[in-house]
């Protein structure tokens, strides 16, 4: 069964429950000010849509943060705030998800659009509680899930919820644009298909390597993750990050039948410590007295070569320590060698090599950078999200 989306069916005069990501950074000495708006301005064209079709209330929905039940320093109130100025309209923000108010509020004629409170100021939220799922799916009559971000989460507002809206259940405009983006890479890649991943630990994204070992053309593997499979061969890496478990792991992915596909680094940026001055190893071995913390500039030439004929690239995770500046060139330098790909469809997934790729300033010459970091992992992992399946299939 395929997922209908809402430009396929008429909204005029309905009442819409919408489920979005809008878990944004916070100011920590203003919590009324947002750091990065990106998460509420992707979701920005699904409501406007929603609003030009005529819609008579739209319910928004979020969680933010970790809260421990209701703490204000993770209200939504400064989304509602964000919100009613870029749509120019107003936003009423509820006192709670299940506010008696709420009711009361759909039978008036203004305002169109209603923000609930934070919902995991509610613990039924994650636990999936079917009397929770019930209540929000109360207040519409048609849901709506424009949240990729979450789409990987057996939550109420996520999951349950949907079993109230038997062919009344439909995907935004930013959850399309995920699932079109990374089928490109999950279902119909074209060939050479190059991965690189990067990040800390092989045991986070071990499922990851063995799917896409037997898919791509070439792994290139950077950042902390190197370390491991450079032990592995028998190469010292110094003081440089790793487990004797990712090791173990990296071990059993190189004598795989596709492990001749991994393309590690040929030398580094190192230092004495996290804080200390970047030195160039030359080799692929590291000094004892240092750690590596970035790719060198021989392997940016070897993963430049890897990367110029391919027609899909999927990249997830950090070159290296990118944090400090000493040791952020070989995860801009990525940036920059993907932003001049002409020929091939990449895709970024996963916060840090998001992250990157936003301070770089070169976000608009990648062909998607996805807004869901560990949904759009397990999505390449298992091909599909329990979101996502829900508004296909329905909630068993």
């Amino acid at each position: 069964m395929a997922i209908k989306f809402i430009d396929e069916i008429d909204l005029k005069g309905k009442t819409v429950l919408a489920r979005f990501d809008f878990n944004v950074p916070i100011d920590k000495t203003d919590p009324s000010k947002i750091t990065d708006t990106t998460r509420i301005d992707e979701a920005i064209p699904t409501i406007n849509l929603l609003i030009k079709m005529g819609v008579k209330k739209l319910v928004l929905m979020s969680h933010l943060g970790r809260p421990k039940g209701p703490e204000k320093k993770y209200s939504l109130l400064p989304v509602a705030t964000y919100l009613a100025q870029k749509l120019e309209e107003e936003v009423v923000l509820t006192e709670s998800a299940v506010d008696a108010g709420i009711k009361t509020l759909l039978t008036l004629s203004h305002p169109r659009l209603i923000l609930l409170e934070n919902l995991r100021f509610q613990k039924e939220e994650e636990a999936n509680d079917p009397a929770f799922a019930k209540t929000l799916a109360s207040y519409a009559e048609y849901y709506v899930n424009d949240a990729f971000g979450t789409a990987h989460r057996k939550h109420a507002s996520t999951y349950g919820v949907v079993q109230h809206f038997k062919n009344k259940a439909l995907g935004g405009l930013l959850l399309r644009r995920e699932i079109e983006a990374l089928d490109k890479v999950v279902h119909h890649p074209q060939h050479p298909f190059v991965a690189i991943m990067g990040g800390a630990k092989v045991s986070d994204k071990i499922k990851i390597i063995e799917n896409i070992l037997s898919e791509v053309d070439q792994l290139l593997i950077g950042g902390a993750m190197a370390y491991p499979f450079l032990l592995a061969k028998g190469i010292k890496i110094g003081k440089s990050l790793c487990s004797d478990e990712d090791v173990k792991l990296a071990k059993g992915i190189l004598q795989l039948p596709t492990g001749q596909k991994i393309v590690l680094p040929a030398d580094h940026i190192a230092s004495s410590s996290l804080e200390g001055e970047p030195i160039t190893v030359n080799t692929t071995e590291i000094p004892d007295d240092l750690m590596g913390l970035d790719i060198g500039p021989n392997t940016l030439k070897k993963f430049k070569d890897c990367l110029k004929n391919s027609k899909t690239v999927l990249w997830n995770g950090p070159m290296g320590y990118f944090e400090n500046s000493n040791f952020s060139s070989g995860t801009f330098a990525v940036a920059q060698i993907l932003s001049e790909l002409s020929n091939a469809f990449t895709l970024v997934g996963g916060g840090d090599s998001v992250s990157a790729v936003k301070k770089s300033g070169l976000e608009k010459k990648i062909g998607h950078v996805s807004t869901g970091g560990g949904a759009s992992l397990e999505y390449i992992e298992d091909g599909s999200l329990v979101g996502i399946n829900a508004l296909k299939f329905g909630v068993n």
